[in-house]
């Protein structure tokens, strides 16, 4: 179904709606990939008569990775160059972030990665460096901006305010295209970057945006959608890791009774849930009994936990409860309903939510109930999931709505149990052979 916003778009020309003057217009800095998705946002902000200059971010590590595969930057500036000049010469700047970017993600990628966890760079990508470190780059540039606006699918929404003394606050919600909605990778932006931000693509299915870039006979309109983390380019992600942290060759064990069954290269390839690519750390007599699942790993005795009874009730638990630390609200606050009536601040209500484990359609119910001062609490799933890795993001939804309010990041707290166990089979082996624990 055809949308009206599309409709009126289609009916226009590809030129009549863009006007050149610039007076009076608000100013937009306007985030260009050289995708389609940013060069139709790009178009769609000219004809709402925004007065737009278009940013290209060089993030690329190209000192470090060189040697890893291409340079895809190069070919990127080159469609945002052809893409500002088809839309009327629009100004294009480049800015070459490397710096802050290989600080404030790359960093906390091989972090989280070393401590056996599973990190998210394309949250703090959005988080510290399209909404944040190039806010505070063109704000030390004394360039002056209304908006910032990216290809994101994701919407926003002014909130009513309580009375006329406040402004309104920013409610993001998902994008009508379940497969291509991006409000997960969203999650972290605050208050401050959201009043600044603009979707201009957040409405649309990803087929109306290429029919959009067909209309609008955008030179890199059969571009293919990029894959994979920005800053990579065609890079595997576990060849980057390897780059930064080598091999720490570790133990494989059998999770419920403890036996060795095989070597692994490092705990950061590996991610709970993971079955493809496990048999070629197993022993061949060990993979003849999988299939076998990553189900928990121990950084302090680099040992990779997994189990070929993964589906059945011994795990049911731990695919269906975790704890979450590291928890933040969109508005800045917990949601009303999360505090009970009860004086004290430290009782929470449990609260039914939607969520999201990952990035994709898939939508799951559960509850969460809050912990202490709020940044920590226990998340009950109604169906057990694929993989609860600590360090991946679980983001929080109204119940029945797309609202996206907040978000959480599952903790090590929920291997406790594996490692506990082991230390258990550990203990009674010792006794077996008559060894002192």
């Amino acid at each position: 179904v055809v949308n009206d916003e599309l409709k009126k778009l289609l009916k226009s020309t590809t030129s009549s709606s863009i006007r050149s003057d610039s007076a009076h217009k608000p100013t937009v800095a306007m985030l260009l990939s050289g995708g389609v998705d940013s060069s139709v946002a790009l178009h769609l902000l000219l004809r709402q008569n925004y007065h737009v200059t278009a940013f290209y971010l060089r993030i690329w590590l190209e000192d470090e990775l060189a040697h890893l595969g291409e340079c895809p930057w190069e070919d990127d500036l080159r469609v945002c160059q052809l893409v500002t000049e088809h839309a009327g010469n629009v100004t294009l700047e480049t800015v070459s972030l490397g710096k802050e970017y290989r600080e404030r993600v790359v960093q906390y990628t091989i972090e989280e990665a070393q401590r056996g966890r599973t990190p998210n760079p394309d949250i703090m990508c959005n988080s510290r460096v399209k909404f944040g470190c190039f806010l505070e780059y063109i704000d030390k540039s004394g360039m002056k901006f209304d908006y910032v606006a990216s290809g994101h699918y994701a919407r926003l929404e002014d909130e009513v305010p309580s009375s006329t003394l406040h402004h309104p606050k920013k409610r993001l919600f998902r994008a009508p295209d379940p497969v291509k909605d991006q409000s997960y990778f969203l999650c972290a932006l605050t208050q401050k970057q959201l009043s600044k931000v603009l979707f201009p693509i957040g409405n649309f299915q990803k087929s109306e945006v290429r029919e959009l870039a067909t209309h609008f006979e955008l030179p890199n309109r059969d571009r293919p959608d990029s894959q994979g983390l920005c800053f990579l380019g065609k890079v595997r992600f576990d060849d980057f890791l390897a780059s930064y942290l080598g091999n720490r060759p570790g133990d494989v064990v059998d999770a419920l009774d403890g036996e060795t069954i095989g070597r692994h290269n490092g705990l950061w390839y590996h991610t709970v849930g993971q079955r493809k690519g496990i048999g070629k750390v197993l022993d061949p007599l060990a993979t003849a009994r999988g299939p076998w699942y990553v189900v928990a790993k121990d950084q302090r005795r680099d040992i990779v936990y997994v189990s070929n009874r993964y589906e059945e009730e011994d795990f049911a638990k731990a695919r269906r409860e975790f704890e979450v630390e590291d928890v933040r609200w969109i508005s800045g606050e917990p949601p009303m309903d999360s505090k009970s009536e009860d004086e004290s601040e430290s009782i929470w209500n449990t609260m039914q939510m939607d969520m999201k484990i990952r990035h994709g359609p898939r939508i799951v119910q559960g509850t969460l109930l809050l912990k202490g001062d709020g940044s920590t609490g226990n998340v009950k799933l109604e169906k057990k999931d694929g993989g609860l890795a600590p360090g991946q993001y679980v983001v929080f939804y109204r119940l029945g709505t797309d609202e996206c309010l907040g978000a959480g990041v599952i903790s090590e707290r929920h291997w406790a149990q594996f490692l506990h166990n082991y230390e258990d089979l550990l203990a009674d082996k010792a006794k077996e052979i008559g060894v002192p624990t």
